[in-house]
Parts: structure tokens; sequence; C-alpha cells
């Protein structure tokens, strides 16, 4: 039992370390958008790094999970007996769900941040659409000017 319990640590402290690293990356797609430079081929490989994350992190659950449900029933009969492994594993339970929270508050920010950038290269690009058309017209305008028609001239007064 002693074992399983170890088994259920490790596995709570594996998914504080893979949430610390999607944290991280968070923070770096963070700052791509906010300092105004974005380099949309780092964001795409911080996101190919956190789905990779988020696999290992569902893995962990899914274990987790499944060898909890096994020994569940022997935890509850013996609560006095592991008292200080279950308390241990509700402090890293606390502190996964923190963590959650947080990576989860991130992507928000993130959300936005991106929603913001997007929304203004669009406006950018609308804007570009416009002033070159506008310099098309204009030439096409000026380059019909410079063709005069020919014209009848009065040379008597």
């Amino acid at each position: 039992m002693d074992n399983y319990l170890k088994i259920l640590e490790d596995s709570l402290l594996k998914k504080i370390k893979v949430l610390d690293d999607i944290a991280e990356y968070n923070e770096e797609q963070g700052r791509i958008f906010s300092d105004g430079s974005a380099d949309t081929d780092k964001f795409d490989e911080y996101i190919a790094k956190k789905e990779e994350l988020i696999s290992e992190l569902n893995l962990l659950d899914e274990g987790f999970e499944a060898l909890y449900a096994r020994i569940s029933g022997q935890l509850k009969d013996n609560r006095a007996l592991y008292s200080r492994q279950i308390k241990r594993l509700q402090e890293l339970v606390q502190e996964v769900t923190d963590k959650s929270v947080s990576v989860q508050a991130q992507e928000a920010r993130n959300k936005a941040l991106t929603e913001e950038y997007f929304a203004n290269e669009r406006l950018n690009l609308r804007s570009r659409r416009k002033t070159s058309k506008a310099v098309y017209d204009y030439y096409k305008t000026m380059s019909k000017v410079n063709s005069v028609q020919p014209q009848f001239m009065d040379s008597r007064q």
C-alpha cells in the first residue's frame, strides 16, 4: 500500500512539473504578443510543445485516477494508518488545482492578447489595401492627364 501511495505522490509531483512547464510556455507566448513584435513561428512552436505537455498531463491524470480507484477502498478503511500520506496527497492535489487555475488564467490572457494582435493586423491590412487602391487610382488618373486629346485652336482674334 505504501508503494501505491508513493506512486500517487510521484504522479502528482510530475503533474506539478508539467503544469510549471506549461506556465513557462504561457509566459513566453504572452511576451510574444505583448511587446508588439509578434514572432508567429515561435508562437506556433510553443503551442506544439504545450500540446505535448497537455497530452502528458492527461496520461498522468488517467493513471492517477485508475490507481486511486483501485486503492480508495483500502485508504478509507485504514484512514488513520495512512493519515500522513493522505495529508501529503491532499496538499499536492491542492497545489495541482491552484496551478491549473493559474494556467487557465494565463491561457485566457494569452487568448485576449492574440485576438487583439490579429484584430490590429486585420485593420492594418485593410488600411494597406485602401492605401494601395488609392495610389493605383491616382496613378490611373494621372496617366490620363498626360495624354492630351487633340484640340482645335483658333488663332484669330
